[in-house]
């Protein structure tokens, strides 16, 4: 073979290398990029299909505890019992993830989620007993007496279901009954795929619900001390440590989990977020729950291991005449709201004219925000966002119903 021949070869086989290097460094990272030896035995064939479709999903599971743990795409995608198979590629799975894919592993925490607020009750805030079975409704009453015995909300047929589709719904299905008799879904907190107990901590993720004039929880805890330092220091907080070994080295500053949640410094954790609360703060009368004296100690035990005593007695205590009074301004407006109806004033059914809004205003927004801001520390929320309120609507409704009276006299005598 000639000089001239071996040149071409070379030079020839040279441009191909270089081609195409250049060709695959234009490729996209996720169809180049190699991945570690345990997560391609975690993933197998699912990765090298949605690794090129839908790479967010491969590359948030790769950074999941359950991927460093070994539990494999088919551990959580596998059918569960009452679950429809669906055929993927070659596997069988269960065509929706639900808690029943979940408790396979997470059993306890499924049961002590089943008890609380976020269960059935939150649907059933919605839609009534609508879709929930008799043993389901029986179930959640034992916990929260009439939460789940009851008619559909009557704002669902006022506002509409696409409303009601896009709004409502996307909270509440937190405790969605679903085909296969399960209830909820854990992905609503914990998200799919990186199952992070790390993004369940962190406030923004209890703020996709409880945020807005109903339940602002997000805006206190931002405004209360607890908020503020959160923000300052949420870079020193091991918020992905351990839950059974998480102290207050860890989180140093509470998030709304280490107050409703966590078993902080040893104490025991838990997947009801009712466990700890000692008040209906949510409805029109806020009552002592059932479990009262017992969920305060709870909720204390978790204070203490950052304030005194005394002044979280100081707190329940200022807290709980708070809710005393709201409970009266409540109760002094709904007995007009009743008498008009007694009267004929005004007729059975609610939101037909602008003072049941103003009423339902005054409980649902200002009532509850006025209760939440006195326990949780933001005095703004207490005071102009829900006593200052009250008070107006208070007066605005007194003046409403002597002209309702007049008007319906008027119309009577005619």
């Amino acid at each position: 073979m000639s000089f001239r021949s071996v040149f071409i070869a070379l030079v020839l086989s040279f441009g191909m290398i270089l081609a195409g290097l250049l060709i695959n460094g234009r490729r996209p990272a996720v169809e180049t990029i190699q991945p570690n030896a345990s997560f391609v035995r975690a993933t197998g064939k699912c990765a090298s299909c949605h690794t090129r479709t839908q790479h967010s999903i491969v590359h948030e599971f790769e950074l999941s505890e359950h991927a460093k743990k070994g539990v494999t795409c088919l551990d959580c995608h596998q059918t569960a019992e009452g679950q429809t198979k669906e055929a993927h590629h070659g596997f069988e799975i269960s065509k929706t993830v639900t808690s029943a894919n979940c408790r396979s592993c997470h059993e306890t925490q499924y049961q002590q989620f089943l008890r609380s607020r976020h269960a059935a009750p939150s649907w059933a805030a919605v839609y009534g007993e609508k879709g929930l079975t008799a043993d389901q409704v029986a179930f959640s009453e034992k916990f929260h007496p009439g939460a789940c015995k009851r008619a559909a909300n009557a704002l669902v047929s006022l506002e509409g279901q696409s409303a009601v589709t896009v709004g409502c719904v996307k909270c509440h299905s937190v405790g969605r009954p679903n085909p296969d008799g399960t209830i909820g879904s854990c992905t609503a907190c914990h998200t799919r795929h990186t199952s992070s107990v790390e993004i369940a901590r962190l406030p923004t993720t209890c703020g996709q619900c409880h945020m807005g004039p109903d339940h602002s929880q997000l805006e206190i805890y931002n405004e209360s001390k607890h908020g503020v330092m959160f923000a300052a220091q949420k870079s020193q907080l091991k918020l992905d440590a351990p839950a059974k070994s998480l102290t207050t080295q860890d989180m140093f500053v509470p998030t709304c989990t280490t107050c409703h949640m966590s078993g902080l410094n040893g104490l025991k954790s838990t997947h009801d977020t009712s466990e700890r609360l000692s008040y209906w703060l949510a409805d029109e009368i806020s009552k002592k729950r059932p479990n009262a004296e017992q969920a305060q100690v709870a909720m204390k035990e978790v204070c203490n291991q950052c304030h005194t005593q005394r002044l979280i007695d100081q707190i329940y205590e200022d807290a709980s005449k708070v809710v005393e009074s709201t409970n009266e301004k409540v109760k002094a407006t709904s007995d007009i709201m009743t008498a008009l109806r007694k009267e004929g004033v005004l007729g059975p059914k609610r939101f037909e004219t602008p003072i049941d809004f103003m009423y339902f205003d005054l409980w649902h927004y200002y009532g509850r925000t006025t209760k939440h801001g006195a326990f949780m520390g933001g005095q703004d929320f207490a005071q102009w966002h829900g006593a200052y309120p009250m008070l107006k609507h208070s007066v605005e409704i007194k003046a409403q119903a002597e002209e309702l009276r007049r008007a319906h006299g008027n119309a009577t005598a005619k």
